[in-house]
């Protein structure tokens, strides 16, 4: 399984015509939040550059494949001062995502992913749109039928302080690349 996974990420950031190093290559994250069912639920990415102030990463979806609902809440760091929430930019690279946040409905019924969602406002994304979502926006995204290659550009990355929807996600690693 991992070997597939792998070449599938691979192959995917190839057709996108992203560059990874070999060091980049080595550090792809295979994302399962624990559910164990990568095809429909997870995706693959990795971090180019994660500090107090910016993150940027590559994000691979397979065809179908959903990252499960969550927010970016604000913190209280360690001095007591508040610290805001992660603000990103998504900017679809290839293939097509459905991005969904809090708004409007804006879709009649539409397949489930097999995990909790609440927000039904539909952004659909083709390459070289994006879209920015702004600290605690509970969203939602999945790759449409060709998969997708996503960049993210936001403030720092606080994956471990995500509060997901559903409350069966678990926010670490769970499959080697």
């Amino acid at each position: 399984m991992v070997g597939i996974v792998e070449s599938r990420h691979r192959n995917a950031f190839e057709r996108a015509h992203i560059a990874l190093t070999d060091e980049e290559k080595g550090r792809v994250e295979v994302a399962d939040f624990g559910l164990n069912d990568l095809e429909q639920i997870g995706l693959q990415l990795v971090i180019y550059i994660n500090t107090e102030r910016v993150c940027s990463k590559e994000m691979v979806l397979f065809p179908h494949q959903t990252c499960p609902e969550h927010r970016h809440p604000d913190l209280i760091g360690a001095d007591g001062a508040k610290v805001r929430g992660k603000q990103e930019t998504f900017r679809c690279r290839a293939g097509e995502v459905e991005l969904f946040v809090s708004g409007e409905r804006n879709v009649g019924d539409i397949a489930l992913p097999p995990t909790d969602v609440t927000v039904f406002h539909r952004v659909l994304l083709r390459p070289g749109e994006q879209y920015t979502l702004y600290p605690d926006t509970l969203h939602w995204f999945r790759a449409g039928a060709e998969g997708a290659v996503v960049s993210e550009f936001s403030t720092m990355s606080r994956d471990e302080t995500d509060i997901f929807t559903d409350p069966r996600i678990v926010r670490t690693p769970e499959v080697g690349a």
